[in-house]
């Protein structure tokens, strides 16, 4: 269509010829892709050549997706493809003399290029020759000698003039000036040019005309018509009427191209009937191009054809050019010289790039384009057949898809990680003898793809870290890898677990224990650890990329914490209160050795920070009790006298092994005595602790209304019972039933054993702040402990304590079985009392 349009658009063909043309173009345009323009030469810039969009079928948003554009060889380019209207424009001024000289039709080709997927068009543009240029002639006079008894017909070949226009517009005819000697012959060249001879029609008398001037007038067929002009003197010369003759009319030779300066090509021969001085000849060159006489020259004397300048077959490879025969009279004959040109490998193949991408993402799948070259070779036959190669070993290989194009492809898959960039060199070889070749290089980059997860050095992190640590110390620093590049290999470190990975820990979230730096993969702790509540925990490290999408991995990490001896010792036994300390019992009869009491202590640390050692710091009489510095068992270390006094204070040190280490103090009061009324007698005058409350009047009167409410309700109470008790004692004097006796509770118990009876009657003297003192008798139980208030003088309280204390296994008074086998059935008295 595109062809159709611009062969109607110029009228180039009509009638049969136009339908004839279109149907082969609108052929050649689907298998090749090929549109034709004719424009005339000379258009100004920017002027418009054809609809390229409409003619090839494309939108405007394919050629700019397509980055369609102009490939050609030529050093000028003489269009421009406006994208973004689809159109052809000229882009330099088009001479298509300069262009092709006297080649008809003349035209010049490139192609228009389309990437995703390529797509290449031919485009031809045809130059329409404008009348130009008038005919030149080389001269501006011609000089002919011509005898005066040259024979009537006797004929005088002209100069030509030269036009560089072609078709119509180049040379069409010779006009001589009128005159009544001469008439003009014009012949055309084999080559399709012109010449005019004169004729002489009538006899010249040199004695009536010595000089003839005439103008021979050369004009083209342009419109408007141009011309040119040679003037011609014609001197009249005497007796010479033989002309020179050639031996061969035509005369064919060959040459190779590139022939050095001054190689003979071929000898020419003329011959003169005429003797002496008529019969002298000389060869000259006539009616050639301006470009043969400047490779080519004769000996005027020899009529030898030699090279003078540089032979080129890829310019000219054929030369037709005319050569005169004249004698001194001025008689001519002329025969017209072949030579052809013989073909020489001496052009290398040119690589030219139409296409190249760079970088190619490595993960582009075998087969991907990367690069479209053209490469030609000026030479002909086998000197002009190319091939191409890919020099090196490498992932790529080079397909020919049209004549003289070759396409640029990965052949596997790449990988950055391995090769980030090649050198490909392309190799283009002809087949001459020798052969010549070409080589150009392509550096290629390879761009990444986020293929790569982050790796850590290490599969698993551990720390370890003393307690009570600051916050925000740092633990441990994990470190990954990733072997991508830029954003990709950019790694940032995010606390993988939500929760810590531990049972006594696992419902917190690991925020709270541990932060990790997004940038460095620093591990700080964000809280005081106390090993005591935890002393392991793990979570997991996320290192992720930044690509898109993000790679990660995760790694486990295990922070370890280290005991400190932040704990002092805790004694379990004796049991200290706010105002009373533990006394043990031991009779005078006891033995060297005699198992007093043992004191129990725990320190929550561990290791060596855990060992604990037991030391006697005071006594009342350090030569009567020792201490175990392991197990902490009290015991006599000699016999117990009755010098001895009957209380008895210890206080003993419990120290753990930690640096530095740490320690306890327990009061331990041990009464030694045989009976419980000794014991009492010791421990009845304590001083009472005088501490009165500064609203005392407030809780006196306070006292005195709830006093004198329970006395009131206690009289009614009373009185209640009395009469309940009157109206039963009624019921029953006037009934049946016999009478049981009433016994106070535990009248007949005997049952107790142990150091003490369960039961005692005590004659009590209060003093006179007894109002806050109270007397309080406890049941018998599995033990008898007497405890001494500290707010009342000389008033005992006996309470029971649980035989279970004394059951369990672990129990620190069933330390020494073998020392006192019959502890667990010897009741214990305790006696507490005012510090």
């Amino acid at each position: 269509m595109a062809y159709q349009q611009s062969l109607c658009k110029w009228r180039l063909y009509s009638g049969p010829q136009c339908v004839t043309l279109l149907l082969l173009l609108y052929f050649f345009n689907i298998v090749a892709g090929q549109i034709r323009y004719s424009i005339p030469e000379e258009m100004k810039k920017g002027s418009l050549i054809g609809n390229v969009a409409q003619d090839l079928g494309l939108d405007l948003k394919r050629l700019r997706s397509g980055r369609a554009r102009i490939v050609t060889g030529e050093s000028i380019q003489y269009t421009e493809l406006k994208t973004d209207k689809g159109i052809l424009v000229v882009k330099e001024r088009i001479d298509r003399e300069q262009l092709c000289g006297d080649v008809t039709p003349c035209s010049f080709s490139f192609e228009i290029i389309l990437e995703n997927p390529m797509e290449l068009h031919h485009i031809t543009i045809e130059v329409v020759d404008v009348n130009d240029h008038p005919p030149v002639f080389k001269k501006s006079d011609i000089m002919l000698d011509i005898s005066e008894i040259a024979n009537l017909g006797a004929r005088f070949v002209l100069d030509s003039a030269e036009d560089l226009d072609v078709g119509v517009n180049s040379l069409q005819n010779y006009v001589l000036t009128p005159n009544d000697n001469f008439v003009l012959k014009q012949h055309v060249n084999p080559d399709g040019s012109k010449y005019a001879e004169m004729v002489l029609q009538k006899q010249l008398d040199r004695e009536e005309v010595p000089h003839l001037s005439l103008k021979l007038i050369a004009v083209d067929g342009g419109s408007p018509q141009r011309s040119g002009t040679v003037s011609i003197n014609i001197n009249v010369l005497d007796v010479n009427d033989n002309a020179p003759v050639f031996n061969q009319s035509v005369y064919k030779a060959t040459v190779t191209e590139n022939a050095t300066k001054g190689t003979n090509i071929i000898t020419v021969n003329a011959t003169d009937a005429d003797s002496g001085f008529n019969g002298y000849i000389t060869y000259s060159i006539s009616n050639v191009k301006s470009n043969i006489a400047d490779l080519l020259s004769i000996d005027q004397v020899s009529g030898v054809l030699s090279v003078s300048g540089p032979i080129d077959f890829e310019k000219d490879k054929k030369f037709e050019l005319r050569i005169d025969a004249k004698d001194q009279g001025g008689l001519t004959d002329s025969s017209k010289v072949i030579i052809e040109v013989t073909d020489v490998n001496d052009n290398a193949p040119t690589i030219s790039v139409m296409s190249f991408t760079s970088p190619v993402s490595e993960d582009s799948p075998p087969g991907t384009t990367i690069g479209i070259i053209n490469v030609k070779d000026l030479d002909s036959g086998d000197n002009g057949q190319v091939n191409c190669r890919i020099e090196q070993n490498a992932p790529f290989k080079i397909k020919s898809s049209l004549r003289n194009y070759y396409t640029l492809v990965t052949d596997t898959v790449l990988d950055r990680e391995s090769v980030s960039e090649y050198n490909i060199t392309v190799v283009a070889t002809d087949a001459g003898m020798p052969p010549l070749s070409t080589t150009k290089t392509f550096h290629l980059k390879v761009s990444d793809v986020n293929d790569n997860a982050p790796v850590f050095s290490l599969s698993a992190y551990s720390a370890f870290i003393v307690e009570n640590n600051s916050p925000g110390v740092s633990l441990l620093t994990v470190s990954a890898k990733d072997p991508d590049e830029t954003q990709n290999a950019r790694v940032s470190y995010i606390l993988a677990d939500a929760n810590l990975d531990g049972s006594p820990v696992s419902h917190l979230p690991v925020s709270s224990y541990v932060s990790v730096s997004a940038d460095s993969g620093v591990i700080h702790a964000v809280r005081s650890f106390d090993y005591e509540q935890i002393k392991d925990f793990h979570f997991r490290v996320r290192a992720q990329d930044g690509g898109s999408p993000p790679l990660s991995s995760n790694v486990s990490v295990k922070i370890l914490i280290q005991d400190q001896n932040d704990n002092p010792p805790q004694v379990l036994y004796p049991v200290q209160t706010g105002g009373s300390v533990v006394a043990e019992m031991v009779p005078r009869s006891a033995d060297v050795g005699y198992l007093v009491t043992k004191v129990v202590a725990v320190d929550v640390d561990s290791g060596q920070n855990a060992w604990l050692s037991y030391k006697l710091q005071k006594a009342t009489d350090r030569a009567l009790f020792e201490v175990g510095l392991q197990n902490g068992e009290i015991r006599t270390i000699r016999q117990v006298s009755d010098k001895d006094a009957v209380k008895q204070r210890l206080s003993v040190i419990v120290e753990d092994n930690g640096q530095p280490s740490r320690s306890a103090t327990v009061i331990v009061n041990v009464a030694v005595a045989d009976s419980f009324p000794e014991v009492l007698s010791e421990f009845t005058d304590f001083p009472h602790d005088k501490e009165y409350n500064d609203n005392l009047t407030f809780y006196l009167v306070l006292a005195l209304a709830v006093v004198s409410f329970l006395f009131i309700t206690c009289l009614v109470v009373i009185i209640s019972v009395k009469i309940y008790r009157w109206r039963q004692s009624r019921i029953l004097y006037h009934s049946s039933l016999p009478v049981i006796p009433y016994y106070p509770p535990r009248y007949s118990d005997t049952l107790g054993t142990g150091t003490l009876q369960h039961v005692y009657n005590y004659e009590v003297c209060r003093t006179t702040d007894s109002r806050k003192s109270d007397c309080k008798f406890g049941r018998a139980g599995s033990q008898n402990v007497l405890i001494m208030d500290p707010s009342s003088t000389g008033t005992m309280q006996r309470i029971q304590s649980d035989k279970s204390i004394l059951d369990e296994p672990d129990s620190p008074l069933e330390t020494d079985k073998a020392t006192r086998p019959a502890f667990r059935n010897e009741p214990l008295t305790k006696l507490l009392f005012g510090s």
